[in-house]
């Protein structure tokens, strides 16, 4: 392969392109006749494949492969220079048409997001669905309210101003990206709210309004002031580019740009949102057995018992924990989305290296019965007893949920199953490793990034818009928000009954902050992030031994300042893509966060006391639930054992030691590239390895039959598509995967209504072949399925 390809070579930063001026930067046809004038006086470029309309040329002035003319696109700055469009009309944001769509639309978000919490079907709303909402409503009242050229000229002109404020006229880009935002940040639920809720079930303590609203905002803006400071590092430079956000970019983009190209974009749009809308019906009700297509499966139905038992774990995968859905095909666009179409190849082929890795490690664990893995299910994240059964964790914590010390010692310590072992031991081998990656292939561009900041010499055209036209938020706004956000939490814990020590608090805290640039770096740049959930829960027990509920408030702020950051990260990189002012963005946020957080307490307390009893009943009813509130207090209470399960002579003590062999390797690999920069014509430093560390536990619980599927839209889109026919990529890839992800979305959103039992009684689809009454969907029925 080419060695300019984003699977050889890891992608640069704009450091690397200081040379191109403002000027370069934003006149693309400029470039396209300094690249003519390139082909033209190289004799080197005088075949069929040097020229501009032939196979594939490379300019090597802007560090860009072009194909029949068209850039090939493969890094943040490809994707800043000929993606996203850097136009800017200069059209209000911040209005009172935004603020209160925006507003409604995060109060419906967040209420319903809070109800099915409590659901016995999780729904989530998706940015795409509030999205289209609101932009329908935007149109209309754009349309419809009165106006103040209806008043012009007229005695009723003095209400002109009025009528302006409350109508500005045309519903515009920006206007609809705050009110999107606002309500996409609202509608994210919270973990705070969800710990009381856990509190007013099993502990009999009911946490006040304010302190709840104060935890939080003390976790979504501790992490968004860390954000603020990490800017000029985690948000501006081109290579940043939250790649998850181009089908949603590219989506506000086409609605609110007229042109010839835009009008094709937003016919293929609406064409496939509708037909996915409606094939979304079939997958997900009528015919489920298309999420999970496994010839195996089908062809070794009469089996003995045993053989079956084996297919069924490594092909399996339809249902969740079935198997490892090796060689399945999904048609299940709710499972596959448009992730695949979006992350770049360099992310993905090293994924695939996981992926493998995974099918042979959870196999192999589980056949030669590592960690006794033969006494458990194959894939499993619940807690089980020495004799193979589910944990009795009732008989070891008791109604107080404090630890029993002599029931432990009858009882014996909970025992994880292979699958969950290992998954565990990936995660923190993956966070040694994004350490480790970070500061050894990294750390220069992160030098160059700050000095760019400083000295406003950062390159990338879009940040170079909105620095030219807006006020940036100064970063004492940020480190202010951060110390109330700490100061706000502090009265959480002395207040707000969390049995969390102070000290503890602060070193939670220090924890994410720690984390948080590093896993939002390799997000932004690669896509996906490192689950720090695992290592949180364990060192909270660690410094929390026996305390269930100050586990669940450790875990709340050093997780989800990790997470919170990356979902604001990439809100403030699709404000500055779509030219958002900075402090807009700031007041959106912020004013998202706090109403989402009031709504959410609102909808908890309401619920919770209305439905007590049916929600700390196992099994609820149909229409309310509480396995969520359940699983969150029963991880509380097991992972204050950690110390036993962890400690120096607990049976996982290699899991925490993951943390220190995931920097190994890394450090090894570094020393290579500096000798030996390319082996074979692979780029040393493109091997990620805390992705694939990720990725070698990916299938290690849930439904796995989409795998296959997921890697076939990814050669299509990023192989096939980017590098071939990278005209059509660059117009149509992220507005067909936007169209894709809402169609589905929205179709799952009104069968969890009317079948799925999200309002009521559920009505399923009558059993037919396939749609089986009885067994696994995919027909792999080893492990006691038709039992």
């Amino acid at each position: 392969m080419a060695s300019q390809d984003g699977v050889e070579q890891l992608p640069q930063l704009t450091a690397a392109h200081g040379g191109l001026s403002p000027a370069e930067s934003f006149d693309e046809k400029a470039g396209h006749t300094k690249l003519e004038k390139q082909i033209s006086s190289d004799s080197s470029l005088g075949s069929g494949k040097g020229e501009l309309h032939g196979k594939a040329i490379y300019d090597e002035e802007h560090k860009v492969q072009y194909v029949n003319g068209e850039p090939v696109i493969t890094t943040g700055w490809d994707v800043s220079r000929y993606l996203v469009d850097t136009r800017d009309d200069g059209d209000p944001a911040v209005t009172f048409r935004s603020l209160v769509l925006g507003s409604v639309f995060a109060g419906l978000g967040a209420a319903l997001c809070q109800i099915y919490l409590f659901k016995p079907v999780q729904v989530s709303i998706s940015t795409v669905f509030l999205l289209l909402l609101i932009y329908s409503f935007g149109l209309a009242w754009a349309k419809y309210l009165p106006r103040a050229e209806w008043v012009e000229g007229t005695r009723f002109a003095r209400f002109a101003p009025v009528l302006h404020f409350i109508n500005p006229g045309e519903f515009r880009i920006k206007e609809h990206v705050v009110a999107s935002l606002v309500a996409s940040t609202a509608a994210g639920g919270s973990s705070a709210v969800m710990n009381f809720a856990v509190q007013r079930l099993y502990y009999e303590t009911n946490v006040q309004a304010t302190t709840a609203v104060l935890a939080t905002f003390s976790t979504a803006c501790f992490g968004y002031g860390l954000v603020g400071l990490l800017r000029p590092l985690t948000v501006y430079p081109s290579e940043m580019v939250y790649w998850s956000n181009l089908p949603t970019v590219s989506i506000f983009q086409t609605l609110h740009f007229n042109s010839t190209d835009n009008h094709k974009r937003l016919k293929l749009f609406w064409s496939a949102f509708t037909g996915m809308f409606i094939w979304e019906v079939f997958p997900s009700y009528i015919f489920p057995l298309l999420n999970g297509v496994n010839v195996i499966c089908l062809a070794t139905q009469h089996v003995s018992s045993g053989a079956q038992d084996v297919i069924t774990n490594l092909f399996g995968g339809t249902d969740g924990n079935e198997g490892l859905g090796f060689a399945s095909i999904s048609l299940d666009w709710q499972y596959i989305t448009s992730t695949f179409m979006s992350y770049p190849l360099i992310q993905q082929a090293n994924s695939w290296i996981g992926y493998a890795v995974c099918y042979i490690a959870i196999m192999g664990i589980y056949y030669s019965d590592v960690w006794n893995s033969k006494a458990f299910p194959m894939l499993s994240t619940s807690l089980y007893g020495q004799d193979g059964h589910r944990y009795n964790q009732t008989a070891v914590f008791g109604s107080t949920f404090t630890l029993n010390q002599t029931a432990l010692e009858e009882i014996g310590l909970p025992a994880l199953t292979g699958s969950n072992a290992w998954a565990n031991l990936c995660a923190n081998l993956a966070i040694g490793g994004l350490i480790a990656h970070t500061v050894l292939f990294w750390s220069p561009y992160v030098v160059d990034s700050f000095k760019q900041a400083r000295t406003k010499t950062q390159p990338d055209p879009h940040w170079q818009v909105v620095n030219k036209n807006y006020d940036e938020v100064p970063w004492y706004w940020y480190l202010g928000l951060l110390f109330l956000s700490f100061f706000a939490g502090l009265i959480v814990v002395f207040k707000g009954q969390t049995t969390l020590p102070w000290w503890a608090y602060i070193i939670s805290l220090l924890l994410g902050a720690f984390i948080t640039p590093f896993s939002t770096l390799l997000y932004a740049r690669m896509g996906n992030g490192i689950a720090t959930n695992q290592l949180m829960k364990m060192v909270a027990g660690a410094v929390n031994p026996g305390k269930p509920v100050a586990n669940l408030y450790f875990s709340m702020w050093s997780h989800d300042v990790v997470s919170t950051s990356i979902g604001l990260a990439g809100d403030l990189k699709m404000g500055q893509y779509l030219k958002i002012p900075p402090r807009a963005m700031f007041i959106t946020q912020i004013w998202g966060t706090i109403l989402g957080a009031i709504v959410n307490y609102a909808v908890m307390v309401s619920v919770v006391d209305a439905q007590r009893d049916i929600l700390l009943d196992p099994r609820g009813t149909n229409i309310w639930s509480g396995q969520y509130p359940q699983s969150l207090n029963s991880a509380a209470v097991t992972w204050s054992l950690a110390k036993q399960l962890y400690g120096p002579h607990g049976p996982y003590i290699w899991i925490p030691l993951g943390l220190l062999f995931g920097m190994v390797p890394t450090f090894f690999q570094w020393l290579i590239a500096k000798r030996w920069p390319s082996i074979g014509g692979l780029r040393t430093d493109s091997i990620i390895l805390p992705i694939i560390y990720q990725y070698s536990a990916w299938m290690s619980a849930g439904t796995n039959s989409p795998v296959l599927s997921g890697v076939i839209v990814g050669l299509v889109s990023q192989l096939w598509l980017r590098r071939y026919h990278p005209g059509w990529y660059k117009k149509y890839n992220f507005i067909l995967g936007g169209a894709l992800d809402g169609g589905a979305q929205v179709m799952i959103f009104i069968l969890s209504f009317a079948v799925f039992g999200a309002s009521g009684v559920p009505k399923p689809f009558p059993a037919w072949w396939g749609n089986p009454a009885q067994g696994n969907v995919d027909y792999c029925n080893g492990n006691g399925a038709l039992d």
